[in-house]
């Protein structure tokens, strides 16, 4: 397999700072590690599993919200972004949390949520009181309704979890949430609004976090005439995904605001970081948002997307280092989150569309779980052995599939409800994670503890738990646990550049100096490995020396 010319460097610093090439384990704080007992993932939860996620190698723990909400949205619906939630902590366990965590050499990164507060936040319930034309209403968005009476909303955007975007209240102006009701927007043309978060990004700052997840980074600002939505564009065109004048997404202005973040993180030491949701329709958008002045990285959503085939996936990984590097920005790479079906499960079955999202995943034939795990385990050698950072959903290292039979009685996303239950939602990929044990709550709560945990697991999770995992080398986590160990040791991997490698059909392969050549197996025959090559990890068995379809190798030259 001799060099083709082509290869992507990233321009970084050297030394390069840390989360230029970190792997980020998140942490759905619910369904992580429960530590009181009440059925409900806490800060005591992942303060005692701290052992667990240095011995699998991770290097920070990025950990959804955990500020004081009413929970309409699993914390998303933020009252308070200065006070923990009674039921995840209090600030001092948060503290202790850093501390505990930095002192095992783990960094924490909290998520941040601008978008949008809860209406129980206390700037929307002055908002309510004051009334309508009030200074406190201005810190929203407000609007009188269409029509004679003002019945009709103000334009037609419809929210991301169903129905219109638009509430009424009963003096009769209509208020914006992007999201569900009880999320009402954020005006972000408004400079109490900014100043507001450059001072909860230094409250956190100040305690020891090292980086902010930005929740709907590309939402923030809208269009001032709130004009109705441009014409729907037909995913499944062969024409090119261009860029519109969207009037909520990824606006050109959102750019001042992180400039002004970026600015703020600099004041602390220690090379603070930001990592951005962002949506945005081409690469060239999304490193828009990475540019030198602005947010550190973004999470790469094209190959989380991508269908499992070997054009697919080469031209996300072309098209990400290219528009990466040339603005100095480190690419991400993720699999699985708390929003999307889980790997496992959508490499086993066919999709419709090439959109993977909960909220409109639409599966089709029955699922191959053997197939969807085997495929897996080699895009997780496949992301891992890429230049730049990469993202480990928290039971992605177990191998859990998405559970698709949760009864309807239990599913509490709010997607569920918006969508005249049409939508099972995102419940699936956020079932507390197995521990120990043979049967429920698998250790996810103490022992003795009365309380199930929140969402119900699945009755032949055993052999998924950490501790039937561990000192099995065939195991999904022995896999993840030294692949993460070779990652640091060898000096090939992390940041840093590849050259894609002649192959056969259907397969990919590329080096990295020094002496690392990673091959993946997209075809349906076996493939005959490089020569003068020597396996380093393989994500299965490799015999007479060919890779069998569906998985992946890391060799040394």
């Amino acid at each position: 397999m001799p060099r083709q010319p082509r290869s992507y460097r990233a321009l970084s610093p050297t030394p390069a700072p840390w989360w230029r090439s970190a792997v980020i384990y998140q942490v759905y704080i619910r369904s992580f590690a429960d530590g009181n007992g009440d059925g409900i993932g806490d800060i005591a939860g992942i303060r005692s599993r701290l052992p667990y996620l240095k011995s699998l190698g991770v290097d920070a723990i990025w950990i959804n919200p955990w500020y004081k909400s009413p929970m309409a949205d699993h914390g998303y619906d933020v009252a308070d972004f200065r006070e923990i939630d009674p039921l995840f902590g209090t600030v001092a366990e948060a503290e202790r949390l850093i501390e505990e965590a930095h002192a095992h050499g783990i960094r924490v990164i909290p998520d941040i949520v601008p978008n949008h507060t809860s209406d129980r936040h206390v700037w929307f319930q002055a908002a309510l009181a004051a009334g309508p034309g009030s200074p406190e209403r201005e810190r929203y968005v407000f609007r009188d309704g269409r029509g004679a009476d003002g019945s009709v909303p103000p334009n037609d955007w419809v929210s991301c979890f169903g129905g219109p975007a638009w509430t009424r209240l009963p003096d009769g102006q209509w208020y914006l949430h992007l999201f569900a009701p009880e999320q009402p927007d954020l005006n972000w043309q408004h400079p109490e609004v900014r100043a507001e978060f450059e001072s909860v990004l230094r409250f956190w700052f100040s305690r020891g976090v090292d980086g902010f997840r930005i929740d709907v980074a590309h939402g923030l600002i809208k269009h001032p005439e709130l004009p109705d939505l441009p014409p729907r564009r037909d995913p499944d065109t062969a024409q090119p995904w261009q860029h519109v004048d969207h009037p909520h997404w990824d606006r050109d202005e959102v750019h001042d605001i992180y400039r002004a973040w970026r600015r703020v993180a600099d004041e602390f030491p220690g090379d603070r970081s930001f990592v951005a949701e962002a949506w945005a329709d081409t690469p060239e958008r999304l490193a828009a948002y990475v540019r030198p002045d602005g947010l550190h990285t973004a999470f790469n959503f094209d190959f989380l997307m991508s269908s499992w085939h070997p054009k697919d996936l080469r031209e996300v990984i072309d098209g990400s280092l290219e528009m990466l590097g040339a603005v100095g920005a480190s690419a991400t790479w993720v699999l699985s989150n708390h929003d999307v079906v889980r790997h496992p499960s959508r490499y086993g079955r066919r999709a419709t569309k090439r959109w993977v999202a909960n909220t409109a995943y639409e599966p089709e034939g029955p699922l191959d779980l053997e197939l969807g795990t085997r495929r897996a385990r080699a895009a997780a050698l496949l992301m891992l052995s890429l230049p730049g950072g990469a993202y480990v959903y928290q039971g992605e290292e177990l191998g859990l599939p998405e559970v698709e039979d949760l009864p309807e009685a239990v599913l509490q996303d709010p997607v569920w409800e918006r969508s005249g239950h049409t939508n099972r939602g995102r419940d699936g990929c956020r079932v507390p994670i197995p521990w120990s044990g043979t049967t429920t709550p698998y250790g996810f709560s103490p022992d003795g503890a009365g309380a199930s945990p929140w969402l119900p697991q699945p009755a032949d999770w055993a052999p998924r738990t950490v501790a039937a995992q561990t000192g099995d080398e065939g195991s999904m986590l022995e896999l993840y646990r030294t692949a993460l160990r070779l990652r640091r040791e060898h000096p090939a991997l992390g940041d840093g550049s590849l050259a894609w490698l002649d192959a056969p059909e259907g397969v990919l392969a590329f080096g990295r100096d020094p002496g690392f050549v990673c091959v993946v197996n997209l075809s349906a025959e076996p493939c005959p490995l490089p020569e003068h090559t020597s396996v380093l990890l393989a994500s299965g068995p490799v015999e007479g020396g060919t890779l069998a379809p569906d998985q992946a190798v890391w060799l040394t030259v």
